[in-house]
């Protein structure tokens, strides 16, 4: 370890650093080439050559060419999964006007809760209703 100096060692790890983010900027690249819907095919085979021959090249000059629209189609992403998920979680919570059985179950088990906060029912009288209720 003492004919390495500690300035060599950073530099090594400065070096393999910026080739790991070159690595994830390079996949990053070839996943937007193949998603990209506004290119043709033949588009899409030129840019993945370009990237893969000339790797260094390729992956700079198509972040300068398409880096605008690339991170417009990660946005567009990202708010269609938000959007799926905030769906998915409406439908699997149900929600007010939600006639399904489980929307449903919800409401009225809240109903009775309410109406038993407020002393309009008994306890005996909302956990008989409870019961009906999920059976």
């Amino acid at each position: 370890m003492d004919d390495y100096p500690l300035l060599n060692l950073f530099w090594t790890m400065l070096w393999f650093f910026l080739w790991i983010m070159w690595l994830f900027l390079l996949f990053r690249v070839i996943m937007d080439i193949f998603r990209s819907h506004d290119l043709s095919g033949w588009a899409k085979a030129g840019w993945l050559i370009l990237a893969l021959v000339l790797p260094y090249l390729g992956v700079l000059i198509y972040v300068i060419a398409r880096g605008k629209s690339m991170g417009k189609r990660d946005a567009q992403e990202a708010k269609e999964r938000d959007a799926a998920f905030k769906a998915y979680i409406r439908d699997a919570a149900g929600t007010e006007g939600d006639n399904g059985p489980q929307g449903s179950h919800v409401d009225d088990l809240s109903r009775l809760a309410d109406l038993k906060d407020r002393g309009a029912i008994t306890e005996d009288e909302y956990q008989r209703a409870k019961s009906k209720l999920l059976v």
